[in-house]
């Protein structure tokens, strides 16, 4: 043999075919060394070996991969090595840092920063190949279940939210109070949809959606008590706006909840079925809420069953194992540390550890930045919010409308809610229909963020159709089908314009997703929160027809937002675009 110095020496060597075999990089950590031949004994076990610059290159792509769900919204991954950790399978499920760097060199993906003293034998940790505790390999029948739980979760969130329309003259009796206070009971939760997801989104990243959601929820159940009990009307808010605030987390963590366990290939279906949630889950408020008052005349009871769905909810969802994927791995990297005796082995997000300042930047700062610099999330963000605050002006624009014209009860009152469900069905058979024609396209070319609003510019005529059709029937002599028909345009055209929309701000500001989002759900929340306290009055005082028809003139000349960054929207985002400033900003 040729080994150096003396053969003997070859008893004690790690590598001891080090000059005899040829590697891809030409270096081999000795971590690597080391776990390839505890590895090769009789007593080890193949949990822990890992990965080279050769045997990854089988594996993962020559492009870096991210995720919209990489935690706190990309600005690690600008930094990281290895941004493919979360969604890669590795044969071994560990990757040596020096591996991981051999193979960005090979492949010339990106520049690679420099290490920090210390971190040369840094393993990362990923999922193996056919893992059955990545989320990803999930039987399709589980996925599914899991979407619909989701779903009904927001649909019980948002039914929260307008349970007191159909009770709004018992709160006035009960308390005392104005019509407008007793509004203020449904608006002040939809303020805490608003602040609820600042707080949950960024410790989902944390410590996973599973907790999050068993706290959050539980303590929304548990508040729905003091609402049925509240011995005066101050009360009575403010534990509905803490029922807001727990709630949320129903709202914000139940699309990334998707997101964690469909690939992007797939995704756009159960999103698809999913747009209907957050716009639907209202309409049943004042459906169910009616004949409760209707039949028992108790305000209690309305919350007794507000507790019942959410606590039935509750238990449901947090029967859902953890689908975060960061969290999983943190997890596991943990009990490797523990078994192994080797501190070196973790997740590239613990590696990185994000400062609070940075934390506090994206979930609070950039959200409000993005909103007083982008024209075009701006924009996108009017439409939104003009569609989700007529939505919640529908809820008190019927009463004036059917009291005052057929003298309905609010049992009755709330039938007339049936439409917008139907016409929110409908939405349903198209979206999947508008999948499969972005999937088309990308097949055919590169596609760009303007081709998710082929729905919005089909729904958005339907909205000023709906207004219309509800002005110009509210008439005592028309029969009342011809008023409650226009809920039937309002919901098809509602849900494709937020299926839309929402796909259009992800890919359009997909380095700073989460933050646009954020600013997103904020500004819908409070003009959800507004509508209500003044939408009575207008009908008042403007009539049925012309406050109605006010509303269609308004979504008329919004109609021309979809269609216009349709045409446009590639150029004002070039030349009012800041995502990418802001999304590098921390770095």
């Amino acid at each position: 043999m040729n080994f150096p110095v003396d053969a003997k020496d070859v008893d004690h060597a790690q590598f001891t075919k080090e000059y005899e075999i040829e590697t891809a990089a030409g270096l081999v950590p000795v971590s690597t060394v080391l776990s390839h031949n505890l590895a090769n004994t009789q007593t080890s076990s193949d949990l822990y070996r890992t990965e080279t610059a050769l045997t990854l290159e089988t594996q993962l792509s020559r492009h870096a991969t991210t995720d919209v769900n990489f935690p706190f919204a990309t600005e690690i991954s600008d930094r990281a090595e290895f941004p493919d950790e979360y969604t890669a399978e590795t044969e071994t499920g560990l990757v040596p840092v020096q591996s991981i760097r051999s193979f960005r060199r090979i492949s010339k993906v990106a520049t690679i920063p420099e290490l920090e003293k210390g971190e040369e034998e840094i393993e990362y940790v990923t999922f193996k190949i056919g893992d059955p505790e990545n989320p990803m390999n999930w039987s399709t029948t589980f996925k599914w279940c899991v979407t619909l739980i989701v779903s009904v979760l927001v649909i019980a969130v948002a039914f929260g939210s307008s349970c007191v329309t159909g009770g709004l003259g018992l709160i006035e009796e009960t308390y005392h109070v104005s019509l407008e206070v007793a509004i203020l009971t449904c608006s002040v939760m939809v303020v805490g949809f608003a602040v609820g997801p600042l707080a949950w989104s960024p410790l989902s990243e944390q410590f996973g959606r599973r907790p999050i959601y068993f706290i959050s929820l539980l303590l929304y159940t548990i508040f729905n008590i003091p609402c049925a009990l509240s011995p005066n009307i101050g009360g009575l808010i403010i534990c509905r706006f803490l029922c807001g605030v727990f709630s949320s987390s129903g709202l914000v963590l139940a699309g990334g909840t998707i997101a964690d366990i469909w690939p992007m290939a797939h995704r756009g279906n159960a999103i698809a079925y999913f747009a209907a949630a957050p716009y639907c889950g209202p309409v049943f408020g004042p459906l169910i809420s009616g004949w409760i008052n209707i039949g028992s005349h108790r305000l209690d009871l309305i919350f007794w069953v507000n507790m019942a769905f959410s606590g039935f909810m509750f238990i449901i969802t947090s029967a859902i194992p953890e689908t975060y994927a960061p969290v999983i791995l943190k997890r596991r990297a943990a009990k490797l540390r523990k078994e192994t005796g080797n501190p070196n082995i973790m997740t590239e997000q613990e590696r990185l550890k994000a400062p609070l300042s940075e934390i506090i930047r994206t979930v609070l700062v950039r959200p409000v930045m993005l909103i007083m610099t982008e024209p075009v999330l701006d924009l996108m963000n009017m439409y939104i919010v003009l569609i989700y605050s007529l939505l919640y002006a529908f809820f008190f624009a019927y009463p004036v409308i059917f009291q005052e014209l057929y003298n309905y009860n609010d049992g009755m009152i709330g039938l007339m809610f049936i439409p917008i469900l139907i016409g929110a069905m409908f939405a349903l058979v198209t979206t999947p229909i508008l999948e499969r024609m972005y999937t088309k396209t990308i097949l055919r070319r590169l596609p760009t963020p303007e081709d998710r609003l082929i729905g919005s510019m089909i729904g958005a005529p339907f909205v000023p159709i709906a207004l219309f059709i509800l002005g110009a029937t509210s008439f005592k002599h028309i029969i009342w089908v011809g008023p409650s028909s226009a809920g039937l345009a309002f919901g098809y055209g509602m849900v494709l314009i937020y299926f839309s929309v929402n796909n259009y701000i992800i890919d359009s500001y997909e380095k700073c997703a989460a933050s646009a989002l954020a600013a997103k759900v904020f500004t819908r929340s409070a003009g959800g929160a507004a509508f209500p306290l003044f939408t009575t009055q207008m009908y008042h005082r403007l009539g049925l027809q012309w406050a109605s028809w006010l509303l269609a003139f308004i979504s008329l000349a919004m109609v021309i937002i979809p269609f216009g960054f349709y045409r446009f929207g590639a150029h004002l985002r070039s030349i009012w675009g800041n995502s990418a400033k802001y999304a590098n900003d921390s770095k």
